[in-house]
C-alpha cells in the first residue's frame, strides 16, 4: 500500500488537526492486531504510527534503509506522547497521518493520528533524533534531507 496526500483534512476538533496536506497511509486490520475481544492492541497504534513515518519519508525521496546506508544515518524515537480517543477493531479501514511540526539539525518533532473514516482514534506526537548508524551517536541529518522536511513543515 502507499500513501498519498489530500488537501481535505478530516474534520474534527482536536488542535492536533492541520488543516494543510499530511501524509496519509491506509492499514486494514487483521486478527494478528486484535486482541481475542476483536479490538487492537495498544501496541499496534505505535506499528502503524511507525510504518507511516518510513512511508511518508519514502514519499519524500528518503529511503530509510538508504539513509542508513549510505549517509550513516537513522532516526530514533526519543519521546512520544500518546492518546487513545477510542478503539479500533478487526477489519477496520484505518487511516494513519504523520507531517512534521519542527525540524532542527538531529531533532524532528512528528505529529500523527489514526483515523477510522472521520473518527479519531489514537493521536501521538514524536520526538525523533538523529544518530550515526555506527556510533549511535547524535548527528546531523542530511542537508537534503532537512530541506525536504522543512518544505514539508505545518506550522
Amino acid at each position: 500500500m502507499t500513501g498519498c496526500r489530500s488537501l481535505l483534512c478530516f474534520p474534527l476538533k482536536t488542535d492536533c488537526i492541520h488543516p494543510l496536506a499530511d501524509f496519509k497511509l491506509p492499514i486494514r486490520v487483521y486478527y494478528e492486531d486484535t486482541d481475542a475481544g476483536g479490538v487492537v492492541y495498544h501496541a499496534n497504534y505505535l506499528n502503524y504510527m511507525e510504518r507511516c513515518r518510513c512511508e511518508w519519508l519514502l514519499a519524500l525521496g528518503f529511503d530509510v534503509a538508504q539513509l542508513q546506508q549510505s549517509h550513516d544515518t537513522m532516526f530514533v524515537v526519543r519521546d512520544v506522547e500518546l492518546h487513545y480517543h477510542e478503539p479500533a477493531r478487526l477489519f477496520d479501514h484505518l487511516t494513519v497521518s504523520c507531517y512534521p511540526l519542527q525540524v532542527g539539525k538531529v531533532k524532528l518533532v512528528v505529529q500523527q493520528n489514526i483515523y477510522n473514516q472521520a473518527r479519531l482514534l489514537c493521536s501521538a506526537r514524536f520526538r525523533l533524533a538523529t544518530l550515526s548508524a555506527k556510533s549511535f551517536k547524535l548527528t546531523a541529518m542530511p542537508v537534503a534531507l532537512k530541506m525536504a522536511l522543512e518544505r514539508d513543515l505545518h506550522s
